[in-house]
Parts: structure tokens; sequence; C-alpha cells
């Protein structure tokens, strides 16, 4: 949909003859827009910046919603924009609805996201959930972006895992212990009392939790159907034999070393099945294929890519997302929380202690690459010290403002009078919200959506502490600003997942 920083861009884009960004300077007094392009030049040109600042300055004068455009420093170009600007850009807001932000993917792709694919051996835990909220949150966003996005649970049916936990439920069944290198737990128990193979039991339980979490899967795939594929993949190879071992040559198209395919006792190996894998899902007919994989797993993404380039397809068009650890203190101190076992956390037990919300936002609120360390006491807390209860407050606060309207009265776009510091600053940060969509679905960066909700609820908050909005002269206007406000808020809690209150 229409992005109005980006059309304002895009017209001095025309008048630089280079892309132009735009960002908010820190000082208001600098103006609502500013832009370095000018420096940027200045080495290309060989000209001065601030000679090729004042071009740009009686260019941006010539825009329509410019104000006043003004050189700053070494060659910075400050923009003062006029009230129709923001009427404007409110309008396109307020036309767009929910799909304000959204279509930015310039050639849309069918997009595979794997993610999870936990071995059903026990419950979900707070390390794959980060898997699963991370995952689902860059489909979500993919999908906004205009993309075709399925999601797919690969799963271990089969091997020495599998049949240890098999084993372990087995003995449990018989009156024995589990087991040493088997599985342990209450939940070994739970199983036990449960007739027939406990691992489709065990996945029913795990898809219920992530199911709980807000995690569909459009596929489940199998490693026993994968494997029975790996001969017709390993055909398709560039291969070659050594010690009575087959190798797959993938030092040849970027990976760290090559790597066995088939032992010399003739079994395969995993990455064999990786290999199948691969095939399987491009032989589907995506584009792109995205795995979402732990901090151990590191290694796997020159091997994954490889395997993509020696099946024919773009290095590129393949893709592994690599997350970091979750971290939990309660009352200053790490925190086991799960009552069943002692060495690992549950998900059910997590959403238990502070709800769903509160799990998914903290979640996603840091970087993939960094490591998470949530504190329970403030993710339950139910005040404007918890980030996510802060922004859901905002829109439920918002609600009730557009409830509480006269019935009849229709927001509008357009003010009375001039607009007030706090209302063009709440549109400005609105108007934001394409660029934070598209690049947070570029760069697979979810984090920056809850960080952009927290802005917008401060905005909007600031706005309301200093302006009425019903039965003022601008009720009309205030009511189009808050209608804006709070269909940005809820599509951001909607991208990670998060319910938008009416009422708290």
């Amino acid at each position: 949909m229409a992005d109005p920083v980006e059309q304002l861009a895009a017209a001095l884009t025309d008048a630089a003859g280079a892309p132009v960004a735009l960002d908010r300077p820190a000082d208001a007094t600098h103006g609502d827009y500013a832009t370095n392009v000018a420096l940027q030049l200045a080495g290309k040109t060989r000209r001065p910046p601030r000679e090729i600042a004042d071009e740009l300055v009686l260019a941006a004068s010539a825009i329509d919603g410019v104000k006043q455009a003004s050189v700053a420093g070494p060659g910075f170009v400050n923009l003062e924009l006029a009230d129709t600007w923001f009427t404007q850009a409110l309008a396109s807001v307020i036309v767009a609805g929910d799909r304000f932000g959204g279509g930015s993917a310039e050639a849309p792709e069918r997009i595979q996201v794997e993610m999870v694919s936990a071995n059903p051996t026990g419950p979900m835990t707070v390390a794959a959930a980060r898997n699963g909220a991370y995952g689902d949150c860059v489909a979500r966003l993919l999908s906004f972006a205009g993309h075709t996005v399925e999601r797919e649970y690969y799963y271990n049916d089969a091997g020495g895992q599998m049949d240890r936990f098999r084993a372990s439920v087995d003995a449990v069944r018989r009156g024995e212990e589990p087991p040493e290198d088997g599985y342990h737990g209450d939940y070994i128990v739970e199983l036990a009392k449960i007739e027939g193979d406990p691992v489709p039991v065990m996945l029913g339980l795990i898809e219920a939790a992530l199911k709980r979490f807000r995690i569909s899967f459009d596929t489940f795939e199998r490693q026993s159907v994968v494997e029975a594929e790996i001969p017709e993949a390993i055909a398709l190879l560039d291969t070659y034999d050594d010690d009575g071992a087959l190798w797959a040559r993938t030092s040849a198209h970027g990976d760290e070393k090559d790597r066995v395919l088939r032992r010399s006792d003739g079994t395969p190996t995993y990455f064999a099945a990786d290999a199948a894998y691969v095939r399987r899902k491009y032989a589907k007919g995506f584009d792109h294929l995205v795995y979402v994989l732990g901090a151990d797993h590191h290694g796997y993404v020159g091997r994954l890519q490889a395997l993509a380039e020696m099946l024919g397809h773009p290095r590129a068009s393949l893709e592994v997302l690599i997350y970091q650890l979750v971290h939990l203190t309660k009352g200053g101190e790490a925190t086991k929380m799960s009552k069943r076992r002692g060495d690992v956390v549950f998900l059910d037990d997590f959403i238990d202690e502070i709800g769903i919300d509160a799990a998914r936002w903290y979640l996603v609120s840091r970087g993939h690459d960094q490591t998470i360390d949530i504190d329970i006491d403030l993710a339950a807390e139910k005040s404007a010290k918890n980030p996510v209860f802060y922004v859901q407050y905002a829109h439920a606060r918002i609600a009730g403002i557009l409830r509480n309207a006269r019935e009849g009265h229709v927001p509008d776009s357009r003010p009375v009078g001039a607009l007030a510091a706090e209302e063009k600053d709440l549109v400005k940060r609105i108007a934001e919200f394409p660029g934070v969509a598209a690049e947070a679905a570029d760069r697979r960066a979810p984090h920056a959506v809850p960080t952009y909700a927290i802005r917008l609820a401060d905005d909007f908050h600031r706005f309301y502490h200093h302006h009425k909005v019903l039965g003022s002269p601008e009720e009309a206007f205030r009511l189009g600003l808050c209608t804006a406000a709070k269909s940005v808020i809820a599509r951001c809690l909607d991208l990670i997942g998060v319910d938008a209150p009416d009422s708290m």
C-alpha cells in the first residue's frame, strides 16, 4: 500500500538523481525529515556537499507537501513539511486500513519456512518455542509483504533417538526404570498409561502446545519418508568414492569441506537425508527455502546452501536462520520453573506463568542472533513497566475512545486548525510503519516490530495526554488519528502473534 515517507523520498530521489533515504532528526527543531544524500554524492561528483545540498533545497522546495527546506552542517538537507503532507499521509493510512504497510515484496515468491522440528521425544521446551515464535513471526512478515508462505515441521519418526524413547515408555509400562540412556520425567509415566506407539501421542501433544502458542503448520514431514528418497537425491549430486565411503563434492559449491553421504558400511549419513529433504522441498515448487535452526547448527549453513546449488538452485534461495539461547530469571535468580522435570523448562509451564501474549512478545523482542534474558516477574506483570501490556493498553485505550465517540461521527483526516507537534509526531510515527515492516521482512528481523510498537504507543500516549479527543473542535481529525494508530498497533501485534485487546 501507499507509503507516505517512501513517496516523499522518491520525489527527492528524482531531484537528486540518486537514492534518497529520509531520517527523522533527533532534534525536532531541525525539521521533520533529513537526508545526507548530498554528502554521499560529493565524493562521486567531486563537488562540495553544501553546493549539492543548495541545489537539493531548491528542488525540494517545489515538492508538494514540503513547507521549507534548508541546509545544515556540512551538507545535510532538512525538510519541514506542510500540514497538507500530514493530512494526506493520514488519509492514506485510514483508506488502507489493515492493509497499510503490506505488499512490499517487489517479486513475490513461494517460500517455505521450516521451524521447530523438535524430535517427538518430550514436551515442547522454551528453547524450541523460541524457534517457533521466531520462525512464525518471519512467516507472518513474509506473508504480509506479499509472499505465499508455507510452514513445515520436520520430525524424526525412526532411528536411535526414537528407539530409546519407545524403550523408555515400554520400560515404565513393565514397571521398570527407563534405560540409563533413555528418557526420564513424569511425562514418560503419563505416556506409559496410553496404549500403542507413544510417538504419535507425543507429536499430538507438541502440536497442541504449539497451537496454544498460536503456531500452526501447513505440513508435517517425516524423516522415514524423506530417507526413502535418498538414492534419488544422491544420483543428482557430484560425488566420489574414498576409502569405501561415498562423498559429495560440496567444497566446490562453497562448503568448508566435502561431506560423506554413505559410510563405508553402506549406511547413509544425516547429510544424505538432508540432500533428500532439500530435493523434496524444491520439488514442491518453492522458490525460497528458510530453515530456522538452533545455535549448535552454524555449520549447516554452508552445507545446505551447497546442496541447493548442486541440485540446480541458487545458493541464496536456501536460507538458514540461527537463533540463540533463552535464559529465564525469577526473583533475580535463574529459574527452571518446570514442575515435572528439573533440567528443562516446558512451553506449557512458561505460558502458565506469564501468559501467551507475554511469552510471544519476549521470545521475539531481541534479535535472533542475541541471547534472550527474560525476567519472569516483569513478563507476568500487568503494568506499564511490562512493554507488551503497555502496547496492548494503548490499543485498548484507543478502542475505548472510538466506542465512546458520538454515534455517526466519522473519523476524518482534515484538521480544523493547525496541527500540534504531538499530532505531527504521531502521524510521522504511523507513517514509518511500511518501512519498518518491509525491512523486518527483508532482514528476517521481527524484533523490529515490538521496538517500533513501543515507540508508537509512546507517541500515542503523549498525544492523548496533551490533547482532548472527544468533544474538542478537532474531534473528527483526532478520531481519524486514533483510528490510524489503532490499526497500525493491531497489525504490529498480529505480526508477532500477540492479541490486540479492545478492553483491559
